[in-house]
């Protein structure tokens, strides 16, 4: 079982005991003798149940059983010596252990309540506030049940209560220092070089048609996708980006290329915002060859969604063959783009470019012919093999260059089930075909480097965040939401280990800016193939992985979620050069 199964399954069990002890309280005080029994033997059952689960998430690692350790667990332990005893013998009158059997559901809900709301890091202060949950909760169900404690007792239940009532909020809400995200210290040269590739794009509302439908859009230069930007490799590209309408503003941000900082295009780190009526001029050297794409960073989750996006294409010389690109997108709940079919003459040299600009992975199968998968983020594979009838998940922001021969048959490229390019009908659609690992594809090669001067941990949850004293339910990094998550430092030069671990129930695509990341591990197991430099990169639910990366691109760079309603919602951190 994956580790992200074990989370699902712990969560239920958990669930499930809280519903079993509360349920056998309430059958309890109304005397439904049969049913407490039964409910508090099955909530008995689950938390065993729940012990076998906490401890295999533990091996697992840390980061997933540690507030189930330190809070569910005692909590637990409490919940049975207090109700379990009162079970054995079976009381006569079954209405005596209602308040016990309350008691070890108000003890697992809080547990449960935790997890759910707070999540990693475990903390006293999250702990004390179940502790005062519990107590208040039992006190008051003793008090509505008819029961008579002594005043010790009511004394010391409130004691407890408040202080840790008070305790925990103040352990929980009070926030630590601040962090401040200042403009970075870097401002590059910008190449003096005449540009040799001039694009302007315009951003603004249109109206354009999906699948024989007119839909509301925000769109570069009237269309969407935008414009396909190319370069040659040696270019000097020159992009100056025009506001016509948008309201909130826009900017470009240039997806999976090192341009230097402050042409990244993310307002507030970089620059400010291009705002209706004014423009902004991007300018850098195309020295990297390969598939990306580019896209507003502005209010992105809205802005991208909306059709602010297009694709940049640098290739190394004159094109040779066919050379397709395929930016795949949802805009208004239809998928683009719309099929496409062309014949093409058997023997042709055909090139692929595969570009996902939505916030969720796609799963891209080739009918018809085998293939090479010869690029994944820009960055050629060494030693790719052959494949046929196997598909391929690009996650978030991701890209893969697909290599083939054109067949003398059809061929088509299908994209979540639907062909979106072709050289004519294929007889035999892709069924339940085996999809790639890439970490074990191609041939592989030594790591670079022998040791890493920074490390750093990022943990992917959701929990409840106070920004401003206003509670969100966020999407976190460590326990914190953007803007309240320290960044990572460092020094130009170091070789940074990060560890990116998904204690979630939901898939969160990486994507640090400014860098391409090598890819040592994923859940303890060594990449084995072809060496994966990748800017974008799907972290599943219980997944470990580890990345490094040399820190040669001076400034202040977004490290986020490329979900970018996540993002939104606060899994957003920084990448400082100190």
């Amino acid at each position: 079982m994956t580790t992200g199964a074990l989370l699902a399954v712990d969560l239920v069990l958990a669930v499930l005991t809280a519903a079993g002890w509360l349920g056998g309280g309430a059958a309890a005080a109304v005397r439904r003798r049969p049913l407490a029994l039964a409910l508090a033997a099955f909530a008995l059952l689950a938390t065993l149940a729940r012990a076998i689960t906490i401890v295999a998430l533990a091996r697992a690692g840390w980061w997933f059983a540690a507030e189930k350790v330190l809070v569910a667990a005692p909590l637990s332990l409490a919940a049975v010596a207090v109700a379990g005893p009162r079970l054995l013998p079976v009381p006569g009158d079954v209405r005596s252990v209602a308040v016990p059997l309350l008691f070890a559901g108000y003890a697992t809900s809080s547990a449960l309540l935790v997890t759910v709301l707070h999540g990693y890091p475990a903390s006293v202060g999250a702990g004390l506030l179940a502790v005062a949950g519990t107590v208040t909760a039992t006190a008051v169900s003793w008090r509505a049940l008819g029961a008579r404690p002594s005043r010790a007792i009511s004394r010391v239940a409130l004691v407890v209560a408040v202080g840790a009532l008070v305790t925990g909020v103040g352990l929980t809400v009070v926030p630590a220092a601040p962090v401040v995200h200042h403009g970075h210290g870097y401002r590059e040269a910008r190449t003096t070089d005449e540009p040799t590739r001039r694009f302007t794009l315009t951003a603004g509302t249109a109206t354009v048609s999906v699948s024989g439908r007119d839909v509301a859009a925000w769109a570069f230069d009237a269309q969407v996708p935008g414009p396909e930007l190319t370069a040659t490799v040696g270019d000097v590209v020159e992009v100056t980006l025009r506001n016509r309408n948008i309201g909130r503003g826009v900017t470009l941000h240039w997806h999976g290329y090192d341009v230097p900082n402050s042409q990244d295009g993310v307002p507030g780190v970089t620059q400010a915002a291009v705002l209706p009526g004014q423009e902004f001029v991007y300018r850098f050297r195309a020295d990297q060859v390969g598939t990306y794409w580019y896209h507003t960073h502005s209010v992105s989750d809205v802005g991208v969604r909306m059709g602010l996006y297009g694709v940049l294409v640098v290739r190394p010389g004159p094109v040779a063959g066919l050379d397709v690109t395929i930016p795949v997108h949802t805009l208004a709940g239809r998928p683009l783009p719309a099929p496409r079919t062309e014949r093409v003459e058997a023997g042709t040299p055909v090139r692929l470019r595969l570009i996902n600009t939505d916030s969720t992975t796609h799963r891209y199968a080739l009918a018809g012919t085998a293939f090479r998968v010869a690029a994944i983020d820009g960055a050629d594979l060494r030693g790719p093999t052959s494949l046929v009838d196997t598909a391929v998940l690009i996650p978030a922001g991701g890209r893969y260059d697909l290599v083939f021969p054109a067949p003398e048959t059809p061929m088509a490229l299908f994209v979540d089930g639907r062909a979106v390019y072709s050289t004519g009908p294929v007889s035999t659609p892709p069924g339940d075909w085996p999809v790639l690992d890439p970490l074990g594809y191609g041939v592989a090669s030594a790591v670079p480097w022998p040791r890493f001067d920074r490390t750093f941990t990022l943990v992917l949850d959701r929990g409840l965040d106070l920004h401003d004293m206003l509670p969100r339910y966020a999407h976190t990094v460590n326990g914190a939401a953007d803007p309240d998550i320290p960044p990572q430092v460092v020094r130009l030069g170091d070789v940074v280990r990060f560890t990116i671990v998904n204690r979630s129930a939901i898939v969160h695509p990486w994507h640090l800016h400014g860098h391409h990341v090598l890819v040592l591990s994923r859940d303890r197991r060594p990449a084995a193939g072809s060496p994966l430099w990748l800017d974008s990169f799907d972290v599943r639910p219980g997944e470990v992985w580890e990345v490094a990366f040399r820190a040669d691109n001076p400034g202040v760079w977004a490290n986020h979620c490329h979900n970018l309603a996540h993002a939104d919602a606060g899994m957003t951190t920084h990448l400082m050069y100190s």
